[in-house]
């Protein structure tokens, strides 16, 4: 089975991943992904700063994600928000012993003051977003924000934790923020609290196992998980749903790790 080619037509592959966005997309899954942490928030800005600290370090073992994150927001005093509008230069020592692989205390440092940055100046990250979204995805718009968030004085080295679609990087941790704001799927997983972007514009967060999956169901060919395959995956995921293409992420990710498929 393994790396071979599944035949079916559009209409069955429609029905069979249909049926597991359905089996996936519900409040389980939430116990053992990163978004359970912005869940523990109920405030907007809370809840998307926690949301995006959590994807800047979503790359690695789901559970040292999970336990670095509840850490980091730890550090943060539990009030997100308050902590990136108020803290003073002393206040952001304390985050210099944080490391999760490559991300250390001086990259969320400078994350933190960007932060600061983009909600004073730029009144806040779905403006920032929303503002560079163009009518048939949200790709520039990364770009653009990647730009804004390094707009002030910061260490060359941390530009490396925010990617870059137009250097062609398939920017999964980006497109998977981007579907934890932007997306409501009734279901109470993803938060959809960004109203002013249309889930059609999303992404899939392509990795390594939504990748392989979905080259075994022919919506894939190209061997790389970059950006050029994002663009061939999203093609392929907008012909079955065209106002929520990202719903697939679920059966994609879910049928890679779950199910081995």
């Amino acid at each position: 089975m393994k790396g071979k080619r599944i035949k079916l037509t559009k209409a069955e592959l429609k029905e069979f991943l249909d049926a597991k966005v359905i089996q996936y997309n519900n409040p389980r899954f939430i116990e053992s992904d990163p978004i359970q942490i912005p869940h523990i928030f109920n405030k907007k800005e809370d809840i998307e700063i926690a949301g995006f600290l959590t994807a800047t370090i979503a790359w690695g073992n789901r559970k040292s994600i999970i336990n670095n994150a509840t850490r980091l927001m730890e550090l943060l005093d539990q009030s997100p928000f308050d902590f990136v509008i108020n803290h003073q230069e002393s206040d952001l020592e304390k985050l210099l012993p944080f490391v999760h692989r490559t991300f250390n205390g001086n990259d969320c440092m400078q994350f933190i003051k960007s932060l600061q940055h983009i909600y004073k100046n730029h009144d806040g990250l779905e403006t920032v977003f929303a503002k560079h979204a163009e009518t048939v995805s949200l790709q520039n718009a990364i770009s653009k924000f990647k730009s804004v968030f390094f707009e002030i004085e910061h260490l060359q080295r941390t530009q490396k934790h925010v990617s870059d679609p137009l250097k062609n990087s398939a920017a999964k941790r980006i497109n998977m923020f981007l579907r934890w704001m932007v997306r409501n799927d009734h279901a109470g997983v993803d938060f959809g609290i960004w109203k002013t972007i249309s889930p059609s514009l999303l992404s899939c967060p392509l990795d390594v196992h939504s990748g392989n999956v979905a080259r075994k169901l022919g919506l894939l060919k190209r061997k790389q998980n970059d950006g050029k395959a994002l663009y061939e995956l999203d093609s392929a995921l907008r012909k079955l749903d065209p106002k929520d293409p990202v719903k697939y992420d679920f059966a994609l990710f879910g049928l890679g790790v779950f199910e081995n498929f």
